[in-house]
């Protein structure tokens, strides 16, 4: 069982940043034994996938709409994955949801494939 809290949502400005920080607290499994992975939900659109990182954080895989603007990090000492955005844009106007899946890295991009998710972030981004 794994309990996921988003934090870090917010208004900024078209062109700002945010660090959004996911915190999850395991039972049963340590938190590196879980492939971590983001993504959002805007109003009126299905949820996509944003981004994902391995158990040992060395693998990522990113959205095409934010590859090279967001990075995905994870703290297994610490039980974080982060997801810093920059040159933020009105269309990553979305709710954030961390989620947690036991299996590897094989459909990691579909929100099905996820075993736990958290609550959400709003994140708001103005032209």
């Amino acid at each position: 069982q794994v309990q996921l809290v988003e934090s870090g949502g917010g208004l900024v400005q078209a062109g700002g940043s945010l660090r959004l920080s996911c915190r999850a607290s395991a039972s049963g499994r340590t938190f590196s034994t879980y492939t971590m992975g983001w993504f959002r939900q805007a109003p009126g659109k299905e949820r996509e996938f944003v981004a994902a990182i391995s158990r040992g954080g060395g693998s990522t895989a990113y959205a095409d709409s934010v590859k090279g603007r967001f990075t995905i990090s994870r703290d297994n000492a610490k039980n974080t994955v982060d997801l810093q955005m920059l040159s933020l844009k009105p269309e990553d106007t979305a709710a954030y949801y961390c989620a947690a899946r036991r299996a590897g890295w094989t459909g990691i991009a579909y929100n099905d494939q996820y075993n736990y998710w958290g609550q959400g972030t709003q994140v708001t981004v103005s032209s």
